[in-house]
């Protein structure tokens, strides 16, 4: 078992990894806020004539886009320009980014580990993790961002045998920069104190290193001085103070949470492999002279401890910790691996617990919410889980394998399915209300809704610009010759006849101003 070559698990696994990225990636509506948002922005740098500067200076319902570097955004423009507008082309390259980080995981595993049976198992717990294939397929920055900073780590570690690979610790400093901005600090940092703590400070008297910083952050600060240039103050205000640095110290559009926020993160979506996860941090305590124990330490207590102590709490800034977290618990699974006997009970347990959650979400979704996928999932996972406990009850390693090849069926089950995006159930869905803005205003339209928050998706879908307003805004814009987005409440409270109701979708209707 596990008998292949470097070069063959690295096909495996990106082949794997390719699949499940990618697999019904746009057989659902693109999600709210940063795929709307995202996906609004490339259209409009697609949108724009040849020869134009909008690549540089994107916009967003016609308006400056501060926000992030363009680097995405830009890709997405050409995927358009490949394929055409569309969940799939608007998903693809965040989706193909993330999926090449399982294989650089890998290598990089490889060289940490200078063995690669742990090195294996770290990049399959990293393929088969909830949280980072499902945040991987959407049209966000992340998953591109954590694939930078794993090829930095990668560069940085080859460089310990040829100064060379310098040049590419700086070349993934610029990308990180060009498609999550301020990020590269926090990342960048647990990459200075790795390379201090594994005594490869001559490193930083390499040319290559300076060259290659030279050739990746110039296209970044290029970047940056020009919108400062473009928009003066009102750029640092947004980019750098809004969006960036205010997030440490501030509850950024409502977005709080206590401190154990990520704790209970990981708690939620990151099963079975958090069971593993303490005993690989003790490990990497235990060997932290290690290359491997001391980024395990640095990346996993820097990078949770700075999300952590930020104001600001987003699901998706927990992203960059589950390479280390894969790292961790893909040595711990190796040192259960080397013994021929083990005793840990209360992993068979747990994992039972899991079995026992998964036969309930087979009868929930046969009875209730009837979804045949969903279904096959929820008895791959009984059966993966069931045989898992028992195996590790008996203290049989061979659990590990039927874990990693169980997890990866339930995912594929999962994102083959119309439920892998289910914050689209929490609201109204926006492609009908979308087809009927688009089948009756022209694009650019304004329109004011009673909806208690602006959603980008609908913009993105109904080309229009839709913007939520309280009832006194909504009579105020009535007043003006405006058109209005109403639920049923609303409509009833307003004096409207009948001809000038243009038509009705998920519970919203179109009401168009009078011509008088």
């Amino acid at each position: 078992m596990f008998a292949f070559r470097d070069k063959e698990w690295l096909l495996l696994l990106l082949i794997s990894s390719l699949v499940i990225w990618l697999v019904f990636l746009g057989n659902l509506p693109l999600r709210d806020w940063d795929e709307g948002t995202v996906a609004q922005v490339a259209r409009e740098i697609w949108r724009a004539p040849s020869g134009s500067w909008h690549w540089l200076y994107p916009t967003l319902g016609g308006e400056a886009y501060l926000n992030k570097p363009p680097l995405m955004h830009l890709l997405i423009a050409w995927a358009y320009s490949l394929g055409g507008v569309s969940e799939w082309t608007t998903r693809l390259p965040g989706a193909i980014f993330t999926a090449l980080g399982v294989p650089l995981l890998y290598l990089v595993g490889r060289l940490v580990f200078d063995q690669s049976l742990p090195a294996l198992f770290a990049a399959l717990v990293y393929l088969t993790m909830l949280p980072v294939v499902r945040h991987g397929r959407l049209a966000m920055l992340d998953g591109a961002s954590i694939t930078f900073f794993i090829l930095l780590l990668f560069c940085l570690l080859k460089a310990r045998h040829n100064y060379r690979w310098t040049l590419g610790v700086g070349i993934s400093l610029g990308l990180i920069t060009l498609t999550k901005g301020m990020l590269v600090l926090l990342l960048g940092g647990i990459a200075g104190l790795f390379l201090l703590a594994s005594k490869q400070s001559v490193l930083l008297k390499s040319p290559y290193l300076w060259v290659g910083i030279f050739v990746g952050i110039t296209p970044a600060i290029a970047w940056y001085l020009a919108q400062w240039q473009h928009y003066g103050s009102n750029f640092l205000q947004v980019n750098l103070q809004a969006q960036t640095f205010a997030r440490l110290g501030q509850s950024v559009e409502g977005n709080a949470g206590p401190p154990w926020y990520y704790l209970i993160e990981l708690l939620k979506y990151s099963f079975p492999w958090l069971l593993f996860w303490p005993g690989g941090f003790y490990l990497a305590w235990k060997q932290r002279q290690t290359s491997w124990g001391s980024l395990v330490l640095i990346g996993t207590t820097i990078y949770l401890g700075t999300i952590s102590l930020m104001t600001t709490k987003l699901p998706w800034y927990i992203m960059p910790v589950y390479p280390f977290l894969a790292l961790a618990i893909g040595a711990k699974l190796h040192e259960v691996w080397q013994k021929t006997d083990f005793k840990a009970r209360i992993w068979g347990y747990l994992i039972f617990v899991i079995a026992i959650a998964g036969l309930g979400g087979c009868v929930y979704f046969a009875i209730g919410d009837y979804q045949p996928v969903l279904i096959a999932m929820s008895i791959v996972l009984v059966i993966t889980m069931s045989i898992g406990g028992w195996l590790i009850l008996a203290g049989d390693r061979r659990f590990i394998p039927v874990l990693f090849v169980g997890m990866y069926l339930v995912l594929l089950l999962l994102m083959s399915s119309q439920s892998w995006i289910w914050e689209l159930n929490e609201n109204f869905a926006v492609k009908p209300v979308a087809a009927l803005i688009r089948t009756h205003l022209p694009p650019g339209t304004k329109i004011y809704t009673s909806f208690a928050y602006s959603r980008p998706s609908l913009d993105f879908y109904c080309d229009c610009k839709v913007i939520s307003a309280n009832t006194q805004v909504l009579e105020q814009m009535w007043s003006n010759k405006s058109y209005l987005l109403l639920d049923n409440s609303n409509l009833d409270k307003m004096n409207l006849s009948r001809n000038q109701v243009i038509g009705t979708s998920e519970g919203f209707t179109l009401i168009a101003p009078t011509s008088n």
